[in-house]
């Protein structure tokens, strides 16, 4: 894995030579420690664009997995702050289009140019837990998600993803100490969504509980069972 100190120095090149080196170095990491599977590509055949498309989130990897899975689609990513802080993510996020968020906030600016992006064309990539599973199972997602397709009528397609968790494990004393690893990831694209219409008299916060739900529930049923976490559910698709 590439050095703290070496990504500092090639943080320090010019921004066109930066994105050049990243690109080698981290897609060179992702064809050698990576076996990717990937399922549901013919579900994005007739489907309009541009596309929102969600995603549970287990590692920094996810973004690289995914860009390379879909780079047809040169996606906008949906990134947290705090990945500029680090100077070995801050190269993941050169060789990416990325719209940065403040994390757990209503964060109005980001939120506005993610609908500038959709609105324009572009296909963006949420992944709507907010933050990486610590457990590998799924977290309460973000009602954020329900604002944005509110506010584009975007299409919203689902992904699951699993393996990356070993691919580059999470590291809480720091993500310059993440190394990559040996493993079996998969990707799994689901159908298009029709988002659920509001019940005569629902209340707005319950329909949006309920509309992340069903959102989230859509992803989980791409995943294996342990995957799930608290969208785990029994026949029926019902929590």
């Amino acid at each position: 894995m590439i050095s703290p100190w070496m990504a500092k120095l090639i943080g320090s090149l010019p921004q066109g030579l930066v994105k050049c080196i990243s690109d080698k170095l981290l897609n060179g990491y992702l064809n050698k420690y990576a076996a990717i599977e990937v399922k549901g590509m013919e579900h994005l055949n007739g489907v309009k664009r541009p596309i929102i498309f969600i995603c549970n989130h287990l590692s920094n990897s996810d973004a690289l997995v995914l860009g390379n899975v879909l780079k047809k689609e040169k996606l906008i990513f949906v990134a947290g702050m705090k990945l500029n802080d680090d100077c070995l993510t801050k190269l993941g996020m050169s060789i990416t289009k990325t719209i940065v968020i403040k994390p757990n906030s209503a964060d109005k600016g980001a939120i506005s140019d993610i609908v500038k992006a959709v609105k324009s064309g572009e296909n963006v990539l949420i992944f709507p837990e907010g933050t990486r599973s610590r457990t590998a199972a799924m977290n309460r997602g973000k009602k954020g998600i329900v604002l944005i397709q509110k506010l584009t009528r975007g299409r919203i397609v689902p992904i699951g993803i699993c393996g990356t968790e070993k691919l580059l494990p999470i590291n809480d004393k720091g993500m310059a100490l993440e190394s990559f690893h040996h493993a079996k990831v998969t990707v799994n694209i689901g159908k298009k969504l029709q988002i659920p219409n509001k019940r005569e008299g629902e209340e707005k916060h319950k329909y949006e509980d309920r509309v992340i739900d069903f959102l989230m529930c859509e992803i989980a049923k791409l995943l294996p069972e342990k995957y799930r976490g608290v969208y785990n559910f029994n026949e029926g698709g019902k929590n």
